[in-house]
């Protein structure tokens, strides 16, 4: 990256990520006081995808460090939708666990927006479920996904206004763009979403204050696509033999924008804390009896 660093404000997800954890784990230590236990997590890994495997590990490691009791449900490849939706319902039913995650993405006999309508939304701490999409489209989220809200907590670190700015999201995923866009939008923010079949996509990201790009093309933003002066949030992660890549060609981008998240380092280990931040976040809620009515389930 060489000289490329000096240009840009580098928001560092790594740093970030610790700063939410620390809160995360006096919330936790604060759960345990209330409820004479540690707020839990169960993750469901479907077979063996290397790159789930290792996201899983992320999150098991940040839920230790923060006194989360975290496990793992791994089920097999071939495993039908029948017996995987069994699962989830019984984790829903059971009284001493507070989150169920599944980790995406499952195998293609497995429909996603299934498996997620079977989660319990007050455990949901990925926030995919119809209900708690629902929310965030009405501006009330209980428990929104972990990559948008750790898009908006970077952007808060790093002191970046968002309202009255004109954001611009590049990939339109339920996971990422649409639920981020809800988000800038109740933020104040003027959003533009755009996706595969948008014509002129330079015309729209050179408008962008805020450029976020979620698309999964290795350094498919370059310079020319960027005004001078934007702030670039990277969420893109494409290997690429045994590199890393993103998005944005980071160090032609470096040149232009005010502030670039790198990849690795940037909104992947956002993620992962507020995986931990949902998480304490259901735990409370359950306890508080905030949830549509199961207090206790």
């Amino acid at each position: 990256m060489g000289e490329a660093l000096l240009t840009s404000q580098i928001l560092d997800g790594k740093m970030m990520a610790r700063r939410v954890l620390e809160r995360v784990r006096e919330e936790v230590s604060d759960f345990q006081k209330r409820a004479g236990r540690p707020p839990s997590l169960t993750v469901v890994r479907v077979g063996d995808d290397p790159a789930s495997r290792v996201f899983v590990g992320r999150k098991m490691k940040a839920c230790a460090a923060t006194g989360i009791t975290a496990s793992e449900e791994h089920l097999s490849e071939t495993v039908s939708l029948d017996d995987l939706c069994r699962l989830l319902r019984s984790l829903n039913q059971n009284p001493a666990l507070d989150g169920i995650l599944v980790q995406l993405p499952l195998p293609s006999h497995l429909p996603v927006s299934v498996v997620t309508a079977e989660i319990s939304p007050a455990k949901d701490v990925d926030g995919f479920t119809p209900a708690n999409m629902g929310r965030l489209t009405l501006g009330t989220p209980k428990l929104a996904p972990c990559t948008p809200l750790g898009v908006v907590e970077m952007l808060r670190q790093g002191g970046i206004s968002v309202s009255g700015k004109h954001a611009v999201i590049v990939g339109r995923s339920s996971i990422v763009g649409k639920p981020l866009s809800l988000l800038l939008l109740h933020m104040d923010a003027t959003v533009t979403l755009c996706h595969s079949r948008t014509p002129d996509l330079d015309r729209h990201t050179r408008a962008a204050d805020i450029l976020v790009v979620a698309a999964g093309r290795p350094g498919m933003i370059k310079a020319h696509h960027v005004k001078e002066g934007a702030v670039v949030i990277d969420v893109g992660i494409n290997r690429i033999g045994d590199k890393l890549l993103g998005d944005v060609a980071f160090d032609e981008v470096s040149q232009k924008a005010s502030a670039l998240s790198p990849v690795p380092g940037g909104v992947g280990p956002m993620t992962v804390a507020m995986v931990c931040r949902n998480t304490v976040l259901a735990a409370g809620q359950r306890l508080s009896g905030l949830c549509d009515g199961t207090k206790g389930v």
